[in-house]
């Protein structure tokens, strides 16, 4: 399986002008290239150090301005995007054909041949971060898997394009740590509540899940409750352990308020996924997975990314009007401004208050049994001094045995039997043509 690294649909603009950069054009594309590889990997935290980015900015900018350079190389997205580094790409080159019928000439553009970078690839590149950043290995592999299966599945909000700005930027801030050990404060036969510490939640996550499915199999239940963890990453992960283990699980954690209630302008709820999954006869298991808001954060910064606005009905402000300007969306955001709309949307009309309900659900099963904070104690934002401070995240974890209850293969074949009917029901024709299940 692949992944499409896609290059910036505009240049990246610069302060350096060529003047900095004319001795270093002499140069071949393939040596600067070698200089740069050379530069990052001799330099891990290099991002850190303005002496390592302003040298990296100059090599980028040579490289740019090589009569070989491609436009779509990666090198170009992590300097921009990791180092901060800002150069001007030379568009992209357009291989064209040429053809003559009946006197006339037509020159037609070729397909763009698109950079394939290896799922494999991708994920050893964030243990990598992981490890730099002094993860022990079992941490680094654990998080990086869970990044991973986020691409796997098509949900590029929440794999390689969060590494940077909710991993590596919050360890950097001092709001996250990458190595801290998980407490068991209270414990059961079928119950837990544990201290992540402020570790990393993509491997506090995986440990909690596989806690209840061990109670779960030897007590039919299982359920685990977390407290100062952080951002875990996909719920469906951890609801996918579970089926995998012959048992029905269900997630949720909170997050930064982002949700307004319904008649409300001011975030509140995080974008509090409520997550199940159950062992099927089908190939795959059933999940399902989503934020309780019409969008999530993620998501809006992927729009910002891809410079596309963002849909109307999903952002409201504090003057009561739905916004579409991502940039701004964004920025507003962080300082309270703006709020993401439950599902449903803004108001009644579209029974936006089930939306805020079931967001209200995952923040109370979030926060209370751990006591935790919520709201504008998670915002990470100290609005009085404009310093990051951290974002005591709660998660909880049920894992039911199904074999406690009936035999696996029935409830299997039960669950199939359902989903396929649903498959084969009569499909709408101004549809795709196809009716998929979770």
């Amino acid at each position: 399986k692949n992944k499409q690294a896609r290059s910036s649909k505009k240049p990246i603009q610069t302060h350096n002008t060529h003047t900095h950069t004319h001795t270093m054009t002499t140069k071949s594309s393939t040596t600067l290239r070698n200089e740069i590889l050379e530069l990052i990997g001799s330099n891990p935290g290099g991002h850190l150090n303005a002496e390592i980015c302003s040298t990296l900015g100059t090599k980028l900018q040579a490289y740019a301005d090589s009569p070989d350079a491609d436009p779509s190389d990666v090198l170009f997205a992590i300097g921009s995007s990791v180092y901060g580094v800002a150069i001007t790409i030379p568009p992209p080159k357009v291989a064209t054909t040429t053809s003559s019928s009946n006197g006339a000439t037509t020159t037609t553009a070729e397909e763009e041949d698109v950079p394939i970078v290896d799922f494999e690839y991708m994920r050893q590149f964030m243990k990598d971060v992981f490890l730099a950043y002094g993860c022990t290995e079992e941490q680094a592999d654990t998080s990086a898997e869970v990044l991973i299966e986020a691409d796997k599945r098509g949900i590029d909000s929440h794999g390689l394009g969060r590494l940077k700005p909710i991993y590596c930027d919050r360890i950097d801030k001092g709001i996250l740590w990458a190595n801290k050990p998980i407490t068991v404060l209270k414990e059961t036969k079928t119950t837990a509540l544990v201290d992540g510490n402020l570790g990393l939640g993509l491997y506090i996550g995986p440990h909690c899940m596989d806690l209840a499915i061990k109670k779960a199999k030897e007590f039919g239940v299982g359920f685990v409750v977390s407290q100062n963890s952080t951002h875990y990453g996909i719920a469906g992960y951890y609801a996918t352990m579970a089926t995998q283990k012959g048992c029905i699980g269900f997630t949720g954690t909170n997050a930064r308020p982002s949700i307004a209630p319904t008649f409300g302008v001011e975030p509140m709820l995080g974008t509090n996924p409520l997550t199940f999954g159950m062992p099927t006869s089908d190939p795959f298991p059933f999940v399902i997975d989503c934020a309780t808001s019409v969008n999530q954060r993620g998501k809006i910064e992927k729009y910002a990314r891809s410079n596309e606005p963002t849909p109307r009905g999903a952002v409201i402000d504090d003057a009561g009007i739905e916004r579409t300007d991502t940039h701004g969306i964004l920025r507003d955001m962080v300082l309270g401004k703006c709020a993401l709309t439950p599902v449903g949307g803004a108001g009644d009309a579209m029974a936006g208050y089930k939306g805020y309900g079931w967001a209200t659900v995952v923040e109370l099963l979030s926060t209370a049994f751990q006591s935790g904070p919520f709201g504008e104690a998670v915002c990470g934002l100290d609005r009085k001094t404009g310093l990051p401070k951290p974002m005591p995240l709660g998660h909880f974890f049920l894992a039911i045995d199904v074999e406690a209850i009936c035999p696996l293969d029935t409830f299997k074949a039960n669950a199939g039997n359902l989903l396929g009917a649903l498959r084969e029901s009569k499909k709408s024709p101004n549809g795709p043509g196809r009716i998929w299940t979770a």
